[in-house]
């Protein structure tokens, strides 16, 4: 898993935030409708509401993933320098990104807050925080809408132990412990900014387990 080429890192942690956004995307539009009509008993214009203002959520995930990407590159181009293998013969020149050094063959050397420590964190706690609203689900295990939700919810499980997998390799394999550990705590930043301060409040996306009537409670999805 040295290999940045490895076929993990390639088509799922390059693109992690794709995976999980169109994963949570079914997952939350189905079981926060199904959990509207069953537990707060709304109707269809109610429940899809309800339903948009909880998929608001993966948009303020995308912003969160769009913001901290471009300050992660910024603040490496800001520290960084190139260094190339012709410059001892030719005139030195400045470059002002990573991305001119590579062109001219160069090695860059900046500041780099590992970007797959705080997104693999970030995408493995937002999905641990969406599959918990099947503790307060009830679907009928015989329905078609179980298999869909189960269908999803291994998905996701599944895509979380890859997240937890490439988080391991990235930390014993690649960036500095600084870098790493920086990552990891805008991570946890961004999850608990949200989820257990913003999405508290009215004006919020919400929790995916919003507050109940304790006569609701009894009920739990069967898995």
């Amino acid at each position: 898993m040295q290999n940045k080429r490895n076929p993990l890192n390639v088509y799922f942690v390059k693109v992690a935030w794709a995976w999980t956004f169109w994963l949570l995307l079914p997952f939350i539009a189905v079981t926060t409708y199904q959990f509207a009509g069953s537990k707060f008993l709304y109707g269809p214009t109610k429940s899809v509401l309800m339903v948009l203002r909880r998929l608001s959520a993966l948009l303020v995930g995308t912003a969160i993933w769009y913001v901290c990407t471009g300050l992660f590159i910024y603040i490496e181009n800001l520290t960084g320098a190139c260094s190339t293998s012709s410059e001892l013969r030719e005139p030195r020149r400045l470059y002002a990104t990573k991305q001119e050094c590579h062109q001219d063959n160069g090695i860059w050397d900046g500041f780099d807050i590992s970007g797959h420590c705080f997104l693999l964190s970030y995408c493995a706690l937002m999905i641990m925080e969406e599959v918990a609203v099947l503790e307060g689900l009830s679907i009928d295990q015989n329905s078609k809408l179980h298999v869909v939700v189960n269908i999803l919810f291994v998905s996701l499980c599944f895509l979380t132990m890859i997240w937890v997998f490439m988080f391991l390799c990235t930390a014993l394999y690649f960036h500095d412990f600084s870098q790493k550990i920086l990552g990891v705590l805008i991570g946890l930043s961004a999850w608990y900014g949200t989820y257990r301060c913003w999405y508290l409040k009215p004006f919020s996306p919400g929790l995916p387990l919003p507050s109940i009537p304790l006569s609701s409670k009894k009920y739990s999805y069967s898995r």
